[in-house]
């Protein structure tokens, strides 16, 4: 079981880091007329403040047009969801261990873990 769950974590970190390495790739490459002795120099102009679309809609479309901040966006995404997709494995593993009561406990930090990715950004008020 262990071995199931390190392999999922060590592969969510490394996918998440690949896609955000191409991404810091694409970033670098699209600022082309940039400071080239520097490619990662701050260049506030370019750098989204606050008003950048984070739908899932525009990280689609930004996929699709090769925007450099969408992929990198994907890759915190993948990190994020790497953590939960072990939570979400460890539920069908205590199954088939036959181990209920960690079934149980392990959903209800699913649901929880749910509830605060969706519910709590929707409450009136509340400021992440």
């Amino acid at each position: 079981m262990s071995s199931v769950i390190g392999h999922l974590l060590r592969y969510g970190v490394v996918l998440s880091f690949a896609i955000t390495v191409f991404g810091t790739a694409l970033l670098i490459q699209q600022s082309g007329g940039a400071d080239t002795s520097s490619p990662l120099t701050y260049h506030a102009s370019t750098v989204p403040h606050g008003n950048f679309d984070v739908s899932l809609s525009a990280l689609v479309s930004g996929l699709q047009g090769f925007q450099a901040y969408a992929y990198i966006e994907l890759g915190v995404l993948v990190l994020l969801a790497t953590p939960v997709s072990r939570v979400m494995v460890s539920i069908f593993l205590f199954a088939a261990e036959k181990d209920r009561m960690y079934v149980v406990i392990t959903a209800v930090v699913l649901v929880f873990l749910i509830f605060s990715i969706f519910v709590t950004p929707l409450i009136p008020g509340f400021q992440a």
